[in-house]
């Protein structure tokens, strides 16, 4: 291995040999830019697929219904990094993503819906910023739609599911070399 030591004297390793490389944790960093990809495209999609259970569909202009996919797909976005960070905050030690993985997925999809059904509420109860459709499927207790809150599992599973493959396709793969440590 080569390596440098930082000033507590530990070892850093910038250049891990054929021997170390079944030792290297999943590339972490692939995994989440493929988690970010999948979650906006993901999102896009179910965005625009779900437009017409909302009243904009049937009361918006062409010009409202992209805003809306947009401005809405780029809050999925951010609300999905918020997710996941506090999630890795909280139920990841440095051992992840080889351990603790799932509690991290359980942890990030349980924030998403959370907060879908607080945004939910605040915007068709309080202020009626949007409302649903008939078309919407309502889930009764609480009043919020079935379609944003499918949306909050479906996109975040399959996009941590990719994301797992596509950083354990990379770190058996030859060649691994870690930067800006």
């Amino acid at each position: 291995m080569i390596g440098t030591r930082d000033r507590a004297g530990s070892s850093t390793s910038l250049l891990l040999s054929n021997n170390e490389r079944h030792d290297m944790p999943e590339d972490w960093v692939r995994g989440l830019r493929t988690y970010l990809l999948v979650i906006a495209f993901g999102n896009l999609i179910w965005e625009t697929l779900h437009l017409p259970l909302y009243t904009i569909w049937n009361t918006g202009t062409l010009r409202e219904k992209l805003f809306a996919v947009v401005h809405c797909t780029g809050g999925d976005v951010l609300i999905a990094l918020a997710s996941l960070a506090l999630a890795l905050v909280i139920g990841a030690d440095r051992t992840w993503p080889k351990r603790g993985w799932t509690r991290v997925v359980l942890l990030t999809v349980s924030f998403g819906v959370g907060y879908t059904i607080f945004s939910e509420w605040l915007n068709i109860v309080v202020r009626a910023s949007w409302a649903y459709s008939e078309l919407m499927p309502v889930i009764p207790v609480v009043g919020i739609g079935l379609s944003p809150l499918l949306e909050w599992v479906v996109v975040p599973l399959l996009a941590f599911n990719l994301a797992r493959r596509s950083a354990s396709a990379r770190s058996v793969k030859g060649g691994t070399e870690l930067r800006g440590l």
